[in-house]
């Protein structure tokens, strides 16, 4: 049986490159996010990128600082003894160290560091030899989906299902920075739908709102998240996709804000709260007799009418049933109480003391009638 609690509401901070090759500044993002974290009780993983550079880079290629994506990963390289310190000091700040390898010999530094859940990039979703490198490791996996065809994710499911190997599988666009027209939220239903053993994700790099997308995100189903995050620190510029503290501590307390709004899981009937419950009590029809009535009469529809209010211990539509035989007499217009019945309600001690919790106080003359 696949482990999917593993995933569940788990935010995972992408720090990707935002260290710029310097532990110091790795160190001071983990540092900041980490309070965050905590401020806000969320569950919470920082995720590192890990590149072989030698190996990632054709040799041919690694002058070429023209090409943007060679030239940030060669100016974002760290050695692995940093890595190694910033897993440490992510583990001491009480959150899950988490990766992204993007080449086989990024895995096994993966292992060395004991990194519980691999990240797979959208770019990798189809690159069968890495697939099969992480597969071996019998970790964690979180894909993102950004651009992917139908059949490449359908394989890629279908692969690490048949591994048992756990898998979320987070709606993505990959556009960064994402406007919110082009955020396509309904795709966390088709997710949901065809994948419905596996816990479904939002990752997201928009820039204008860090509330509205969680909201809807959170009521579709999603249930592990991802943003890429960043300090306006050390002279360096925050992409726009990259979200600052006080941002992912507004996309935090959306989070809480979604899940009361959300209640109870759609699994189950929720439990009513007790003023809900009172409230309707209060419309809900009493049982009252038409003529007097001697003890020992027996109940028929037409010895009694309902109407409001409904009294405290009094039988209501709920409870009338045909045939019940009158303990004591009852006076014309008067409420039917659950001690005047002969019925199984009052022999269950619960209901009869639900009975009498409902409802309005008995007048004070009826009370004395009762009582004589």
């Amino acid at each position: 049986m696949i482990d999917r609690d593993i995933f569940e509401e788990l935010f995972v901070l992408e720090m990707a490159n935002n260290h710029w090759g310097r532990l110091e500044r790795g160190l001071k993002i983990v540092g900041t996010f980490a309070q965050v974290v905590r401020f806000n009780n969320i569950r919470a993983a920082i995720k590192l990128q890990f590149r072989d550079v030698p190996s990632f880079i054709h040799k041919d290629f690694l002058h070429r600082t023209d090409i943007r994506y060679i030239k940030k990963t060669l100016e974002t390289r760290m050695a692995e003894d940093d890595f190694a310190a910033l897993v440490k000091a992510i583990r001491k700040a009480s959150c899950v160290p988490m990766a992204t390898p993007f080449d086989e010999r990024s895995v096994d530094l993966c292992c060395a560091l004991a990194i519980p859940i691999l990240k797979i990039a959208s770019s990798d979703l189809n690159d069968w030899m890495l697939l099969e490198k992480i597969a071996k490791t019998k970790k964690p996996v979180i894909v993102s989906t950004g651009g992917s065809s139908l059949k490449d994710l359908d394989d890629l499911v279908t692969f690490f299902q048949n591994r048992n190997i756990p898998l979320a599988i987070n709606h993505c666009v990959s556009i960064y920075p994402s406007e919110d027209r082009e955020l396509e939220m309904n795709q966390i239903d088709f997710l949901r739908a065809r994948y419905p053993s596996h816990t479904i994700g939002f990752s997201t790099h928009e820039c204008s709102d860090w509330h509205s997308s969680m909201l809807v995100a959170y009521a579709k189903g999603a249930r592990t998240f991802e943003r890429h995050i960043d300090i306006d620190a050390d002279g360096m510029a925050v992409s726009p996709y990259c979200s600052k503290p006080e941002q992912v501590d507004a996309w935090f307390k959306a989070f809480h804000k979604a899940k009361e709004i959300c209640g109870a899981p759609g699994t189950q009937k929720r439990m009513p709260p007790l003023k809900e419950i009172q409230y309707l009590d209060s419309l809900v029809r009493g049982v009252y007799v038409r003529e007097n009535l001697p003890e020992g009469h027996v109940l028929g529809d037409e010895d009694v009418y309902l109407a409001v209010p409904l009294l405290q211990g009094q039988i209501s539509c709920r409870e009338l049933m045909r045939g019940e035989v009158l303990l004591h007499a009852v006076e014309k217009d008067a409420p039917v109480m659950i001690d005047d019945i002969d019925s199984p309600y009052a022999s269950i001690p619960s209901l009869r003391e639900l009975i009498y919790r409902r409802g309005l106080p008995a007048p004070l003359r009826l009370e004395a009638v009762r009582a004589s």
